[in-house]
């Protein structure tokens, strides 16, 4: 696309353009001048300087023939005339059976396997007085794997001692301990890492990313009185979990845990850094929740392309990114569409989770439903992992980069 094209593109999308007695009317971009431009099979015609001097295909004639394009319909509707036909094949993705039963029928013994790796990274800090503590990578094993389990505390301990013996911890704590683990506050920006390093292994495969949130309800209800009805009502509490995920593996690169209340589009940016830290990110997808002039700058500075929805009363005005991803949606919406609907990856991954390690929380302190929320993660990752190695051939190695 030429400087004349783009420009008659931007005309289209924020001016009005009208036809009159078969001609078309195109403001100026820079005055309040209107130029008259005729659109014919053989030769376009405009009256602007650029097109008479010259006698190039003008920017008012490429704005023209932009909005002849789209024809408004008596019922409302808007119909996008293409000059070309493009016919695509339905592409299918086949499940290969084989490499998703090998995964399903060895998920416990390698999910032990690689959360005990993981751990291992971990370092222990001695504590300078009292009892020895249980080491920290037993006790994010530990925590971990309970939430994996989703069975509760007291049952949970049988699979502690199996794991005891296979090594992967060095001692059985109390099943009360588990509890007490999950409201150190401590360990959020332990299990932060964790998840992160579970994404390493496929930093080659990922490049296009896709964010969203979801909430996780909790075992607290807020009540109040009801002036109006004269009645005690109540309503449960949850938490927001924000992430970012890649569209290919559904791995999740990036998570921030809020309150109910939290603003989705001010959390976009920190998405977008903590992935970009690891990932070479070549495109973002997100809902009209995240769509703002920020949010898109902020994409554009990794190096990436959003395919962010826009909102009904959303114009193309600002300039920079913002600018033209509306362009690109305005003109080229099929293409835009295409890359936008990768988004629906991170609602599967979402559902991956709740499906298989719940929907609700049992922890009841905020700090401990942060963690819980955070090893719910975790989890997902790991078993993402299992499939891969089997789908991919992928050997997950962790902590790789550390110093």
């Amino acid at each position: 696309m030429d400087l004349r094209e783009q420009r008659g593109m931007e005309l289209a999308a924020t001016r009005i353009i009208k036809k009159k007695k078969g001609v078309w009317l195109v403001p100026s971009q820079s005055g309040n001048d209107k130029y008259e431009v005729n659109i014919r099979a053989e030769i376009s015609t405009c009256t602007c300087l650029d097109h008479e001097t010259r006698g190039v295909k003008c920017k008012h004639i490429y704005a023209a023939t932009f909005v002849m394009r789209r024809e408004t319909n008596s019922d409302g509707s808007t119909t996008i005339t293409e000059s070309l036909t493009v016919i695509q094949e339905r592409r299918t993705y086949p499940q290969n059976w084989s490499a998703y039963n090998e995964a399903q029928t060895h998920e416990q013994d390698k999910f032990q396997v690689l959360l005990a790796d993981l751990c291992s990274g971990l370092v222990t800090t001695p504590p300078k007085t009292g009892r020895p503590r249980l080491p920290l990578s037993d006790a994010v094993f530990s925590i971990v794997f309970k939430v994996y389990s989703t069975v509760s505390q007291r049952r949970f301990v049988s699979d502690l001692r199996e794991a005891h013996n296979r090594g992967f911890i060095a001692k059985v704590p109390h099943f009360n301990s588990i509890s007490n683990y999950l409201e150190n506050p401590d360990l959020t920006p332990v299990l932060r890492t964790l998840i992160t390093q579970s994404s390493l292994p496929l930093k080659s495969i990922e490049t296009d990313f896709a964010a969203d949130s979801s909430g996780f309800s909790t075992s607290r209800f807020t009540r109040w009185f009801d002036i109006k009805y004269g009645t005690v009502k109540q309503k449960q509490d949850w938490v927001k979990c924000h992430l970012m995920c890649g569209v290919k593996t559904n791995i999740v690169t990036a998570v921030e845990i809020h309150d109910q209340f939290a603003s989705d589009m001010k959390l976009l940016p920190a998405l977008v850094d903590a992935t970009a830290q690891n990932f070479q990110i070549a495109e973002i997808a997100a809902d009209k929740g995240y769509a703002s002039r920020k949010n898109a700058t902020a994409i554009a500075n990794v190096g990436a392309v959003p395919f962010i929805a826009f909102k009904s009363d959303a114009i193309g005005n600002g300039g920079g990114t913002w600018t033209k991803m509306f362009h690109y949606f305005q003109f080229r919406r099929t293409e835009f569409m295409a890359h936008y609907h990768k988004r629906s990856n991170v609602e599967s991954t979402f559902s991956m989770m709740k499906r298989k390690f719940g929907d609700s929380l049992r922890s009841k302190t905020d700090v401990a439903m942060v963690n819980e929320t955070l090893c719910k993660i975790l989890c997902h990752n790991l078993v993402v992992l299992i499939h891969e190695t089997h789908e991919l051939g992928i050997d997950p190695v962790f902590w790789s980069d550390a110093a």
